[in-house]
């Protein structure tokens, strides 16, 4: 979808981190722009601060661990914007825990944010788009969602579907005028997931590396531009791992703890007490 300016978006995970700067760089390219969150206070100031860069903006609280709010959300977006041409699926967690310490409960809301609201905004949004004959949907994931790592089980598995789910979407429409592609950032440094972990005393290393928020939102508009299938976005040269995976996985399953993911988790772990 190249031209995107006059068109409207709808984000969510956007009250914060990288869901609000993915929303300020849509707004700067003359997007008009659907903000949905948990968090009302942020999204109205967020919503004003669009709204100054000329275009439209909509704050629209939500909790999509509750699927219930799935289609309201969509029906207040319209209302407030008009049909929705880019949905871009943001809202997640992260639960950092030993397997056997999380709880069903915890591991049932994973999925239902992660994955499940993911699919059932792109069900809900894709009739319209194919019938405009234009749209675009992204899905962000995670290199998690390549690569599993210890202690994130449920992030892991929520993530790599949503890869599932992109390469599948893009199978079936293959022909038709509307876009799905899947954004797998690495540890982005400023804000969000990540920047939570650093405050509490766990960063990456050199081998892991991070990236920033500017880099993760240049590569999704590109891709959103492009109709790029998949974007991989890391402060680290991870695309040889990934791709020796496909081939020796037991291989890599042996050397990835020496680039220390398994350690970072285990400590962020820890420091919530959920070591195990």
């Amino acid at each position: 979808m190249e031209d995107l300016r006059g068109r409207t978006a709808l984000v969510t995970g956007a009250s914060g981190g990288l869901g609000a700067h993915l929303a300020r760089r849509l707004a700067r390219e003359g997007m008009n722009v659907a903000l949905a969150a948990r968090r009302a206070q942020e999204l109205s100031a967020l919503a004003g601060e669009l709204e100054a860069l000329g275009v439209r903006a909509a704050a629209l609280p939500a909790d999509l661990s509750d699927l219930g709010q799935v289609d309201p959300l969509i029906e207040r977006t319209e209302e407030a914007l008009g049909p929705i041409d880019l949905l871009v699926n943001n809202a997640g967690v992260e639960i950092s825990g030993a397997f056997t310490v999380v709880t069903r409960a915890e591991l049932t809301s994973t999925v239902d944010l992660n994955l499940t609201a993911p699919l059932l905004l792109t069900h809900r949004v894709l009739p319209g788009m194919l019938e405009r004959r234009h749209g675009h949907v992204v899905f962000i994931s995670s290199l998690a969602g390549k690569l599993g790592p210890a202690y994130n089980e449920p992030y892991a598995a929520t993530k790599a579907g949503l890869v599932g789910l992109t390469q599948s979407l893009r199978a079936e429409y293959l022909h038709e005028p509307v876009g799905f592609s899947v954004v797998c950032p690495g540890f982005i440094a400023g804000d969000g997931m990540y920047q939570r972990m650093v405050e509490q005393g766990v960063g990456s290393n050199r081998l892991m590396g991070e990236t920033t928020l500017e880099k993760v939102t240049d590569a999704t508009v590109r891709a959103i531009r492009r109709d790029l299938p998949e974007v991989i976005e890391s402060g680290a040269p991870v695309r040889p791992m990934l791709a020796l995976a496909q081939v020796a996985p037991g291989l890599v399953e042996r050397i990835a703890p020496r680039f220390g993911a398994t350690e970072i988790f285990r400590r962020i772990a820890v420091a919530r007490g959920r070591g195990g």
